[in-house]
């Protein structure tokens, strides 16, 4: 297959970086501007959806969507606050990978729940921008992961077809998402213990194999014929 039709789909959030201590605090913080107590327990359980999906999962589905807006902007920007206050960093084996897959001409997007200055915001902070050739965001898309959309949607912005797709995930929804895109994926386990329906996953980014991403696509391509 041409090299210039693979690419690799980046979620952000505990695949890139890790910034779960920042969400919980802001959204502990923000909520209890709201006279909502939030514990650590619900926190865990919603993390990893959009923020208002999150947040109507503790306040309830019919908040009206002037209150959500609201109270996810004051989320956000207390995030922004706690993100610069704290640095961020790329995951282990992170750099490593952008590095080599760019050079090996792979195109290379985010794809990501979060709303477009949290990405570039985070990209900045990290110094990763460069290597992306196209960002999508939650306010690209009608319906979020587990839905397919925003892959399908960034798979088309880098020209390349879902099956030269590779997904990099943490989060059991994005892997389905990648499933129901008919792309092949990678689960991190930096927030879960289980990615069952990623092709392959690994501790952290170092422990693939120097030609993991090419593997994937070849497995694929056997498999077709």
């Amino acid at each position: 297959m041409p090299e210039e039709s693979r690419a690799v789909l980046w979620d952000m959030d505990g695949t890139l970086f890790r910034a779960t201590e920042q969400h919980w605090l802001a959204w502990r913080e923000t909520l209890a501007g709201e006279g909502f107590d939030l514990t650590a327990d619900h926190f865990a359980k919603s993390f990893g959806r959009s923020d208002d999906e999150t947040l109507r999962c503790y306040l309830g589905a019919g908040l009206p969507a002037t209150e959500v807006q609201r109270i996810c902007t004051i989320k956000t920007a207390r995030f922004l606050e706690l993100v610069r206050a704290s640095g961020v960093e790329l995951l282990p084996g992170v750099e490593y990978w952008l590095r080599r897959l760019k050079s090996r001409s792979w195109r290379q997007a985010v794809a990501s729940s979060a709303t477009l200055d949290v990405i570039e915001t985070i990209l900045e902070l990290l110094n990763a921008r460069a290597h992306f050739d196209a960002i999508v965001s939650c306010e690209d898309v009608e319906h979020s992961k587990p839905d397919p959309q925003i892959f399908l949607l960034t798979a088309r912005k880098l020209d390349a077809p879902p099956a030269h797709c590779v997904v990099v995930e943490d989060a059991p929804a994005g892997i389905e998402a990648a499933r129901r895109a008919e792309m092949h994926s990678i689960g991190v386990l930096t927030t879960h213990s289980v990615l069952a329906n990623a092709d392959l996953t690994v501790q952290t980014l170092n422990d693939l194999a120097s030609d993991a991403f090419e593997q994937l696509l070849k497995l694929a391509k056997a498999g077709e014929s």
